[in-house]
């Protein structure tokens, strides 16, 4: 399948969403998402050895099937018909370590990832999915390759000091933000009235509302934002901040999801992860896809799942 036009936003960390997102995992896709990967055939299905045997059957077979959304820059095809993103890249190469020779995409639609894992059409989501509670119900998570921040979009030399939400909402500026992203919710937290909330596509049209005065502040997560205005002559983006959740300051993350019973591939996975982590490689690998060191994380699947 094809990249998708627009980069989307990691949205889905909103504890209190007013409706569902593009970013929502809702038990009532599940009826769907057998058919999300329709016309791949199955991996074999789950044995009931304790902590699962599917690293055992992935080394026999020599690849493992990722689940990926088609999203730039978490998991995509790219232009020449090659598997990348930050997700697949980093699972080439703990699956090599694994003794697992190959990986193969699956695409599918993000709300048809873990529906998808749990009917055996892939054997791991690697989609740069964010960890929270309501997903940890269903499946489990490796530790997360990666933390994700907020940013703003403002215009150069930020001439109104917006640094946070709680600034926006003081200094009455105009805000923007994308379609069923989390930020909506960090916004309307921190008391700027959600109808006053310019809802545009993506970033690209957020960069545009603020270049032509329409908006104050367009808000995003640190990544997107920072690559969006790589070339902008009127636009900057501002230091990565921690929006407030439940009165807390908040960070994001994700990883990959395995099934409930493979225990045994989700711990042999982490434990490459955190080999990749204390060597510095995983910001390599992770590096051209606009990764930072900011994005880097000591988080755990534990505190993000809420305990």
């Amino acid at each position: 399948m094809a990249p998708p036009h627009r980069t989307p936003l990691r949205g889905i960390s909103v504890h209190r969403p007013s409706g569902p997102t593009r970013r929502s995992l809702l038990a009532g896709v599940a009826a769907l998402g057998a058919l999300g990967a329709a016309g791949c055939s199955r991996v074999a299905s789950a044995s009931n050895v304790e902590g699962g045997d599917l690293l055992d059957r992935l080394r026999a077979q020599g690849v493992a099937r990722l689940g990926i959304a088609g999203e730039i820059p978490f998991g995509y095809i790219s232009k020449d018909g090659e598997l990348t993103g930050e997700a697949p890249e980093l699972a080439k190469v703990i699956f090599k370590r694994l003794g697992v020779d190959r990986v193969q995409p699956v695409p599918t639609e993000f709300g048809s990832l873990i529906p998808g894992l749990a009917s055996q059409q892939f054997d791991v989501v690697a989609a740069g999915m964010y960890i929270n509670p309501e997903r940890c119900e269903q499946v489990i998570f490796s530790d997360p390759d990666y933390q994700m921040l907020d940013s703003f979009i403002v215009r150069k030399g930020n001439p109104m000091g917006l640094r946070n939400y709680q600034d926006v909402v003081e200094k009455k500026a105009r805000f923007a933000t994308g379609t069923g992203y989390a930020e909506i919710q960090y916004a309307v937290e921190a008391g700027y009235k959600e109808g006053d909330i310019l809802i545009v596509p993506d970033q690209v049209a957020g960069l545009n509302a603020v270049e032509a005065g329409r908006v104050d502040v367009f808000a995003g997560t640190a990544l997107t934002t920072r690559e969006v205005v790589k070339k902008s002559a009127k636009a900057e983006v501002t230091e990565p901040f921690k929006p407030i959740v439940d009165g807390e300051p908040h960070v994001d993350g994700g990883g990959f999801a395995f099934r409930p019973t493979e225990t045994k591939l989700r711990d042999a996975f982490n434990a490459e992860l955190a080999k990749l982590k204390e060597s510095g490689e995983l910001l390599r690998i992770l590096g051209p896809f606009g990764f930072t060191e900011a994005e880097m994380t000591d988080l755990t699947a534990k505190e993000l799942c809420g305990g």
